[in-house]
């Protein structure tokens, strides 16, 4: 099951790890994405930190951790193709995470809730 950020991103546990991607409705107020620089994995990172950065042809945007913990893993696929998020956002995840103790994803908005959230 997904789970939706307030700042656009998708959030689905896989064991004990979070994918974490950004919607489609995000990808669209985007524009074409023409870079994407994604964090180190060993990164330990903290609730709110930026840590994907983002640049298309309207702008240039972060995304933000939405739990602490440690990245296990990067989509190596993205830098060299990052229209891939275009194509399909909702499969051209960025980073897993390993939550930090205490930290997990069932406080955010289901599709319903981000649903009316987009409008």
């Amino acid at each position: 099951m997904l789970k939706y950020t307030e700042e656009h991103e998708w959030l689905q546990q896989d064991g004990d790890e979070v994918i974490v991607g950004i919607t489609a409705h995000a990808s669209e107020q985007l524009g074409d994405v023409v870079f994407v620089e994604l964090p180190e994995v060993g990164r330990e990172v903290e609730k709110g930190e930026e840590i994907v950065v983002i640049e298309s042809v309207k702008a240039a945007s972060d995304i933000v951790a939405p739990i602490a913990g440690v990245i296990t893993a990067v989509n190596e696929d993205l830098p060299d193709n990052p229209g891939a998020v275009n194509d399909d956002a909702m499969t051209a995840w960025f980073f897993r995470i390993k939550p930090a103790a205490g930290e997990s994803i069932d406080g955010f908005m289901d599709e319903a809730a981000y649903n009316a959230l987009i409008g």
